[in-house]
């Protein structure tokens, strides 16, 4: 998951809210936050702190690489289960979940935050601890969200909170790279809430006032050049799916991204060749294309795929082709949508409402996260920061701060969120 954040004119012109809505949702927020139960709450937040680092580490020491969540996925279930949620169960894809039922009368909301890591199994995931720093791969990005969640849960059913709201906690799949979101793709196509979900916040690590409300959208393809192979001295001046690939590549760099919204592109995995005498019989390219805009991320698909033929036509023009041509492939293998969730959506309100009358001040962004699936559909979500402040996400240094005054100040503004729009009583 990566964030950016957008200008404060970009933000605004995503939509107004109305002066009266904020009025009511600023309210809301405000007898929330200066009430006796939240100051349990938050009691109750403090108290768990030790706890929450403990499921941290547990949880991170569980390998979680993507498409092989299952056993990270049982050990948040049985948490889950421990906290008396109803309903606890694993869906087909491996999302597990359980629903704390509301009053009756309010909508279902999705709590979620991702089991999945981007390194692949095998992978060192042993926790150290240096002065006030937990360090592993995974660790922030997103385990550190998974036990603040249990926390909300604990902090609610110790302050005597009922909802009119059903939430759905939930630990999804898929978030990560290949994974292109196949949790929330399938909790929102196919799942058995598909049709009843009307709000989704999903958590990822940072401090609180971060608003996620945007998603940026991506395409990524593996394109695979095929041609006859050979001898690099015996059939020297046959055609090479290197060349192919390599006309392919520099027109792919001349491609003028436009800079609002912003739009890249990226050619990330070269592969293919057998060895340094060998014309290779196959190479391959892997690419990502982003945009925070629908139109621009269709257009400079457009524009790639349309290149690819001339690369392989320069090709078979400039050599021999006497033993093949050369042919090419092009594979989708990740399609993240693009969408957003206005300014004067409800769930954009609460947390506003929420972060300003906690002290802090919104940011709002766009990312690509969960909430790119529910956001594409005109689902209202936004993902907020779990609290924790986290570094070096991706990497085998990654790591997290332990700074348990801050990092408590930024759990009790995402559970006030949860509170005020599950309409808390």
């Amino acid at each position: 998951m990566r964030i950016t954040l957008l200008a404060a004119t970009a933000a605004i012109a995503l939509a107004a809210p109305a002066a009266q809505a904020a009025t009511v949702e600023d309210k809301a927020a405000a007898t929330l936050l200066g009430g006796a139960k939240f100051a349990k709450a938050k009691e109750s937040l403090k108290g768990d702190y030790d706890k929450i680092i403990k499921d941290i580490i547990t949880l991170t020491e569980i390998e979680a690489p993507p498409f092989k969540e299952d056993a990270r996925g049982a050990a948040y279930m049985a948490m889950l289960k421990a906290e008396g949620l109803t309903d606890v169960e694993r869906d087909e894809v491996g999302n597990v979940m359980g629903l704390r039922k509301g009053t009756g009368g309010g909508p279902l909301i999705v709590v979620t935050a991702h089991l999945d890591t981007v390194f692949p199994g095998g992978t060192n995931v042993k926790v150290r601890r240096e002065g006030n720093g937990l360090y592993a791969p995974g660790i922030g990005d997103d385990t550190s969200s998974l036990p603040v969640l249990l926390a909300f849960i604990r902090a609610m059913n110790r302050a005597g909170y009922s909802t009119k709201a059903d939430i759905l906690f939930m630990g999804n799949v898929g978030e990560e790279g290949p994974g292109d979101l196949r949790g929330s793709r399938y909790l929102f196509q196919k799942g058995k809430y598909k049709d009843a979900i009307k709000y989704f916040i999903s958590f990822e690590p940072g401090e609180s006032g971060r608003v996620t409300n945007a998603g940026t959208g991506s395409r990524r393809y593996k394109v695979t050049f095929n041609g006859p192979g050979g001898h690099s001295m015996g059939d020297f001046g046959i055609v090479s799916p290197a060349f192919a690939m390599a006309n392919a590549m520099v027109e792919f760099g001349k491609i003028k991204a436009p800079v609002t919204p912003k739009t890249v592109y990226n050619v990330g995995i070269l592969e293919g060749g057998t060895s340094v005498n060998s014309i290779p019989f196959s190479t391959a390219m892997t690419i990502d294309m982003r945009s925070n805009g629908k139109p621009e991320l269709d257009a400079e698909e457009k524009q790639f795929l349309a290149l690819l033929q001339p690369a392989v036509d320069a090709e078979n023009a400039a050599r021999s082709t006497a033993k093949g041509k050369i042919s090419y492939e092009a594979k989708l293998i990740g399609d993240r949508p693009v969408g957003t969730t206005p300014l004067d959506a409800r769930i954009v309100r609460v947390a506003t409402a929420v972060a300003k009358g906690s002290g802090v001040t919104p940011k709002y962004g766009a990312g690509s996260t969960d909430s790119n699936i529910p956001m594409s559909m005109g689902v209202e979500a936004v993902t907020l920061g779990s609290g924790f402040d986290t570094f070096r996400a991706h990497s085998l240094e990654e790591g997290m701060k332990m700074n348990p005054p801050e990092d408590l100040k930024n759990m009790a503004v995402g559970l006030a969120t949860v509170l005020t729009l599950a309409e808390a009583r």
